[in-house]
């Protein structure tokens, strides 16, 4: 019966990590069909349907206590808390350095508290780890309007567009640098 005991914990554990690949292969693949979707969305409602499914799959790590994490740090970004957003998206990241969605939130969390340096540096991991985020791609592109660089400003939002051509606002910031710059909305 020892022996038995000795061998079924690993047993376990090798199962258990077999389990998390494939979900992590599985939220992969859903990933890639949302994105996929969104790029080829009819109408604004439907991109605001298939951006909420995106958001709700970037919002799973793939662990609950740092889905809880996150969870916390995107409820106090929404309550306007920004030092305690900050706080629990660095405790995630720091268990955690792979999760695009908490480096986009804390730099939101740091642009509004005005620390535009860190937030640029969480906007590029963000990009480097997910380079679809068109959410992280637009804060880039914001930055970049405010700190004088249009032409660089134009470049990534008009990146985001091509991810989500259906998104009025990212659609109005291309036509508007676009027409200032070269004369040409698109």
């Amino acid at each position: 019966m020892d022996r038995a005991r000795r061998h079924f914990k690993p047993a376990v554990a090798a199962l258990a990590l077999l389990v998390a690949a494939q979900a992590a292969l599985a939220d992969g693949a859903r990933l890639d069909e949302l994105f996929d979707q969104l790029s080829r969305a009819d109408s604004a409602d439907a991109g605001r349907r298939i951006e909420a499914a995106l958001t709700d799959e970037l919002m799973r790590t793939g662990s609950p206590a740092f889905d809880l994490l996150l969870q916390r740090g995107a409820d106090a970004l929404a309550a306007r808390d920004y030092p305690a957003a900050i706080e629990h998206l660095t405790a995630l990241l720091d268990h955690d350095p792979e999760v695009a969605q908490a480096f986009n939130l804390r730099a939101t969390a740091y642009y509004m508290t005005g620390e535009i340096g860190p937030a640029l540096d969480d906007l590029g991991h963000a990009v480097s780890l997910e380079p679809r985020h068109f959410r992280a791609i637009q804060g880039l592109a914001v930055l970049l309007e405010e700190m004088g660089d249009a032409p660089g400003a134009l470049v990534l939002w008009r990146a985001a567009l091509a991810i989500a051509p259906m998104d009025a606002d990212i659609g109005a910031a291309v036509r508007r640098l676009g027409l200032a710059l070269d004369g040409t909305p698109l």
